[in-house]
């Protein structure tokens, strides 16, 4: 085997020092070049998501499925109050989205089994009953299926989750690593915190963007001179390693995720709390290109109150734990503190997406990854994944809709189910995937979605 000739002027410990490429993100074309290969079944006008998980568990009966009929100890002290859709009645503590119902599609007939954290979120972000372990989330789909629309990640997860479940939401299970999240904030680090940056793409602090680029020139020089793999693979890999550098070094995809480019009235506007300030972060990632971001429904902590984690839907109650509170306080466990941050950024975020010309092509998710148990129990509820409610606009789906129906006290469906394998297909129906788009470990096996989608949701 003949030895690779160096470029002229280039040492031998230049060439030694282009093996830290990897440690900079030159790993990126692998990720680039896995979004590349689309199978059939690719939308031919892409559409984007964000997906808000309502981290805990939501309680259907205290928004958006109230039943003021009940005895006491299950309608919980909050009241329905009219929407703009005449006959839909949501929590109090919603007025905004209230005003904006005529925007959004409930589904209050959402159920499976599985009532833990780790097994529920599992169920939830999979769109199956019983996922494998290795079940990649929606959002690692859609990376696959749908490359995004500029040189930013395909798919961003905004907050982390807390300890409760297993962290399979950073991967991108039998896909592979290049289906993964690109995460974005820790607990009180996020984008709400004062001086708040992004610093997934910094290079090291001895490898500025300008070395960065001087290294892939170098990298360029060394395979031209020496054995380079022939034919079109080679072109594609090096046009995906030009596209890693960009998003390393150019200044597109910083400014995706650079706040402080929003006038503080848009800020103020979402909220200046964590899941107010994500959702305008979620809305600038799709405006650049993004095409999934999924966002923990964190809501903060109220002054003063001690920070324990993200988990704000899970409301037992005090009889759970002593920093919890009432499900119906205002501490960082109580609907009064959690709705009023909900209905203030999501309201914000569907006039801003619709101002923008955004809404027709963005799907909006919000859901748990259960509901709460009808009876209230030591001021909180459980878990309960027997019924609950979820909301979607945007993308097609129709405005005004309430599909299914749960029984008095919402505890059980007592019409038209929505299982986990006909929510996936639903969001990837709006979304322009098809449900039997083949996929799979080995790249056909499975089909995408082993249910049906909810059409009366859409047109």
């Amino acid at each position: 085997m003949n030895p690779v000739r160096l470029p002229d002027g280039v040492t031998r410990r230049q060439l030694l020092t282009l093996g830290s490429l990897g440690a900079v993100g030159l790993g990126l074309p692998d990720l680039l070049r896995a979004n590349a290969a689309t199978p059939r079944g690719r939308p031919e006008s892409p559409k984007s998501c964000i997906f808000v998980v309502q981290y805990g568990g939501c309680s259907q009966i205290d928004s958006f499925d109230l039943k003021p009929d009940a005895p006491v100890e299950i309608r919980g002290p909050f009241r329905p109050i009219p929407t703009s859709v005449p006959g839909t009645r949501v929590c109090e503590h919603l007025p905004r989205l209230a005003r904006r119902a005529h925007q959004y599609a409930i589904v209050r007939s959402m159920t499976h089994g599985n009532p833990g954290h780790d097994g529920g979120m599992h169920v939830c972000m999979t769109g199956h009953s019983q996922p494998a372990e290795n079940t990649p989330y929606v959002g690692s789909v859609v990376a696959k299926l749908c490359p995004p629309g500029g040189n930013v990640p395909p798919y961003v997860w905004v907050q982390n989750l807390a300890g409760d479940v297993q962290p399979r939401y950073l991967s991108g299970g039998f896909l592979g690593a290049a289906y993964s999240p690109l995460r974005v904030g820790t607990d009180l680090d996020n984008p709400a915190a004062p001086g708040f940056r992004v610093k997934a793409f910094d290079p090291p602090a001895d490898v500025p963007s300008h070395r960065l680029r001087d290294r892939h020139r170098l990298l360029g020089q060394v395979e031209s001179a020496g054995r380079t793999p022939a034919g079109q693979g080679a072109t594609n890999l090096t046009r995906y390693r030009e596209r890693a550098v960009d998003l390393l070094a150019g200044p597109e995809t910083r400014a995706a995720f650079d706040l402080d480019r929003e006038s503080p009235k848009l800020r103020d506007r979402y909220g200046r709390h964590p899941l107010g300030q994500n959702l305008l972060m979620a809305r600038r990632l799709i405006e650049a290109g993004t095409r999934l971001v999924t966002v923990t429904a964190w809501t903060g902590n109220p002054p003063g109150e001690k920070f324990v984690n993200v988990q704000t839907w899970d409301m037992h109650g005090p009889g759970a734990a002593p920093y919890i509170g009432s499900i119906f306080g205002t501490g960082s466990y109580g609907l009064g503190w959690a709705l009023p941050r909900v209905d203030e950024a999501l309201s914000a975020l569907l006039d801003d997406l619709a101002d923008r010309g955004l809404l027709e092509s963005t799907l909006v998710v919000m859901v748990g990854e259960f509901g709460r148990a009808p009876k209230i129990s030591n001021l909180g509820r459980d878990h309960w994944p027997a019924c609950y409610s979820a909301l979607l606009a945007g993308a097609g789906v129709r405005g005004g809709a309430v599909y299914g129906a749960s029984d008095k006290t919402a505890a059980y469906v007592k019409d038209s189910p929505v299982r986990p394998e006909d929510f996936g297909a639903t969001l990837f129906h709006a979304l322009g995937v098809p449900a039997e788009t083949r996929l799979g470990a080995d790249g056909f096996t499975l089909p995408v979605s082993a249910g049906k989608p909810v059409l009366d949701l859409f047109g």
